[in-house]
């Protein structure tokens, strides 16, 4: 299970760490839509976050971790881009926020938590633009489940697999917005929400809400909304 990981795909994202923290820089989108991820997480978990123990997979330079830390959550943030978890150390510590980062993959410390049988378990875990760029989608979210306490939400985000994601996020922000490098995006990989709703029921999971997140490519703007047509959040939850 360890090696669920696309080498090139890491290497991608540590290209990336020194521009992790600039709103201005390559990675300029996450910036746009971390409010509304942080938003459409509160709502779902009953309006606080307040000693809630969330395990961010994927973490990066820490962006979507900060703000859950921000709002009282122990947060763990894991990932496998080392130059990126060196970022996201740095600033947390210059902001004064106690967020535990490790480099570790989701299959390892589910594996932990197995064979300590009581292992720690979350109450909450996001898992943000990661399922476009492993291998094998599924065992991530087999290793979230494993995680989860009962009852205990799961957060996935990714990017619907149809032409209309092609042309915006490949196409608009890759080639003529210029809002991300060329490459980031493999549309292969994309997923389409019926092939995500199968693995979440594979992993023991029940989807509760899938919601869109519309990019307006002129006004350089995420909404949530209805339309999953191209970016979309699952919300999954343990029984």
């Amino acid at each position: 299970m360890s090696q669920n990981i696309d080498i090139n795909e890491i290497n991608k994202f540590t290209q990336l760490a020194a521009e992790w923290w600039d709103p201005n820089g390559k990675c300029k989108p996450l910036h746009i839509i971390n409010p509304l991820r942080v938003d459409y997480i509160l709502q779902q978990c009953g309006g606080s976050l307040k000693d809630k123990k969330i395990l961010d997979v994927g973490c990066g330079g820490g962006i979507l971790s900060e703000s859950l830390a921000r709002l009282g959550a122990n947060v763990t943030g894991i990932d496998l881009a080392e130059a990126s978890l060196i970022v996201a150390q740095e600033h947390a510590k210059q902001n004064n926020l106690d967020i535990v980062y490790k480099k570790q993959t989701v299959e390892s410390l589910a594996e932990q938590c197995n064979t300590k049988q009581k292992g720690t378990q979350f109450e909450i875990i996001t898992c943000m633009e990661l399922l476009e760029h492993v291998p094998d989608p599924l065992s991530i979210i087999r290793s979230c489940a494993t995680l989860l306490q009962p009852n205990g939400k799961l957060f996935l985000s990714t990017i619907n697999r149809n032409y209309k994601a092609k042309l915006l996020l490949i196409l608009g922000a890759e080639y003529i917005a210029r809002l991300v490098p060329k490459g980031t995006h493999d549309f292969d990989r994309f997923i389409l929400p019926s092939e995500l709703m199968r693995w979440v029921d594979q992993a023991g999971l029940d989807t509760a809400d899938v919601i869109g997140m519309e990019y307006h490519l002129l006004q350089n703007q995420f909404r949530l909304g209805p339309n999953i047509d191209v970016n979309y959040i699952l919300l999954a939850e343990k029984p």
